[in-house]
């Protein structure tokens, strides 16, 4: 796919194509990268959807807020977007980043994305950034319950445990790997009553501690 048609699948065009084709290009391609716009464009992401949930959900408490937002902004709900996107298939990659499949790697999908946001910002300014990202947005603030707020997979996993008066998991550290800026991590999650281990990975400890979980409690709720 091009470069072009990332635009038109995020329904902006640009004025300044050398800011799309910057969101776009990896660390591992060159310089300029997209690191500096994915800075800007997160805390964007962050602004939108903090106020949309703020409109969408007049009597929610802060804390609740804040859980559904960390739901909304998270790597895999980032990864998943840039993936009906088809963002890895326009995305500037070094040669080695390129064999090892960076182009579907989640982190490098979540960046971009966001990226993208900045880019848009520095190019029409803010409304259009946000319109962007609330009509991206729009099915999965749709989907979210008032009085079914998600929460994080360790706090639900521990609030089911607790609930029951059965001890609090452990969170096992089985392996970090790869370079200091990309590594890789493998958690396992280890309840003693009922007796189960789940492993989880990510691109960072705390990512990796969530899936662990979510395997959890997907194990307990069978």
């Amino acid at each position: 796919m091009t470069v072009p048609s990332v635009a038109s699948r995020l329904g902006h065009q640009f004025a300044d194509q050398k800011l799309l084709k910057t969101a776009l290009t990896h660390r591992s391609f060159g310089s300029p990268n997209n690191e500096r716009l994915e800075f800007l464009g997160d805390g964007i992401l962050d602004c939108v959807i903090a106020a949309a949930l703020y409109q969408r959900f007049a009597d929610l408490p802060e804390g609740d807020l804040s859980r559904l937002r960390a739901n909304l902004v998270r790597q895999d709900t980032l990864h998943q977007l840039a993936l009906e996107l088809n963002i890895g298939a326009a995305l500037r990659l070094g040669e080695g980043e390129l064999k090892s499949g960076g182009a579907q790697r989640p982190s490098i999908l979540a960046d971009a994305l966001e990226a993208l946001f900045g880019a848009i910002y520095l190019d029409a300014g803010f409304d259009a950034a946000a319109a962007v990202v609330l009509k991206l947005y729009a099915p999965l603030l749709d989907a979210q319950k008032p009085g079914k707020v998600l929460k994080d997979a360790k706090t639900g996993l521990q609030e089911w445990l607790q609930g029951r008066k059965k001890a609090l998991p452990r969170y096992v550290l089985i392996e970090a790997s790869g370079a200091a800026h990309e590594q890789s991590f493998a958690v396992a999650c280890e309840i003693e009553d009922p007796p189960l281990r789940t492993l989880g990975k990510g691109s960072s400890r705390r990512i990796a501690e969530q899936n662990a979980a979510e395997q959890a409690m997907k194990a307990l709720n069978a």
